[in-house]
């Protein structure tokens, strides 16, 4: 691990501040010298349980850490009513996964944090960091490996490497590291907002354009700007909210990233679709709304003949390479699974 400076703000104004100031004038990219995102010269910091890891591997080496955990007074609460669900970015993934209201009226919420990592970790990390997570892409822990997304440039050694863990979908020649997290495809299956704070004030961001697609440039991870924290997530209410599930398929039944998973959410009359959300895990390099399949859903009748039918078109796009290929077929009734499981809840009036 590097030497850092540390230093801790008690708002997102301030701490938006420090940080613009931290980066200077220069974009996203440092003048002169390897092409390193500026946004690792200075790093906002929280539970930190993804960031020191990264850091004890010399993975991300930033030269200031910005505690936000001051934050807290203003964006650790949640907040329930009539129109939708507020988690400030503050609040931690146990905190949520064990508020009644989140169990009751958004299960897949509470699902995807409770198969989330450990107990202890949950109690650590904060949901506005856990949406921001890195790569678990062991070419881009190990500095030895060549990957564009930790040395833009430097190619990509998991394309011809050990690939079994990799995305499927939503890949580039650039890169083809899976997106980790669980807790982002209920967020983008319920088509939450994710609110900012920059240097140059404060947005609403749909969560489905907080990812960026690795494309050409696989280092550039988000839309935020370098100097932007998230400080509160809204989740809108739906009929669809209660009848949601998170089905997680992995190698061990516990701290374990997913092979692949469903986010499912489901408005039905009877046994017909009016509305359905999906959003699928593990297999995509960002959190990945299925619409196409969504539509093959609406306005039928959901049995397993439609549920396959649907779960074909959610892999249709699907880039696999020599190890992954088995992901198709897995992700595949992972969502089966899901729809099915998601429309026999029973639901209480």
């Amino acid at each position: 691990m590097q030497r850092f400076d540390y230093r801790r703000e008690a708002s997102a104004e301030s701490a938006a501040r420090t940080m613009s100031a931290a980066l200077g004038e220069g974009g996203f990219f440092a003048a002169g010298g390897p092409r390193v995102p500026l946004r690792q010269r200075a790093q906002f910091i929280a539970g930190g349980t993804n960031m020191t890891d990264y850091m004890t591997l010399d993975v991300i080496q930033p030269q200031l850490l910005i505690d936000i955990n001051g934050l807290a007074a203003r964006h650790s609460n949640i907040e329930v009513t009539a129109h939708g669900l507020r988690l400030g970015a503050l609040v931690r993934m146990a905190q949520a996964e064990d508020h009644p209201a989140v169990r009751a009226e958004y299960p897949v919420i509470h699902e995807t944090l409770l198969l989330a990592a450990s107990r202890q970790i949950r109690n650590m990390a904060s949901l506005g960091g856990n949406v921001l997570q890195r790569t678990r892409c062991e070419y881009f822990r190990e500095r030895s490996w060549a990957c564009n997304k930790r040395v833009p440039g430097s190619g990509c050694a998991a394309m011809d490497g050990i690939n079994r863990q990799h995305a499927i979908l939503g890949t580039s020649d650039r890169c083809i590291a899976a997106y980790p997290g669980d807790f982002a495809q209920a967020l983008i299956a319920l088509g939450a907002v994710v609110e900012t704070v920059g240097a140059s004030g404060s947005r609403h961001l749909s969560f489905e354009k907080l990812h960026r697609l690795p494309g050409d440039t696989p280092e550039i991870e988000t839309t935020l700007a370098p100097d932007e924290v998230i400080v509160a997530i809204d989740v809108p209410a739906g009929p669809w909210t209660r009848r949601s599930h998170y089905v997680k398929v992995r190698d061990r039944q516990s701290y374990e990233f997913a092979v692949a998973s469903a986010a499912v959410a489901l408005h039905l009359e009877g046994d017909v679709v009016r509305e359905a959300r999906i959003a699928l895990g593990g297999v995509a390099t960002v959190p990945w709304r299925a619409r196409e399949a969504e539509q093959v859903l609406k306005g039928q009748v959901l049995d397993v003949a439609l549920a396959e039918k649907a779960a074909a078109v959610a892999f249709e796009g699907a880039r696999v390479r020599a190890h992954n290929a088995f992901k198709v077929g897995t992700g595949k009734q992972t969502l089966v699974r899901a729809l099915m499981e998601t429309r026999a809840m029973e639901i209480q009036p």
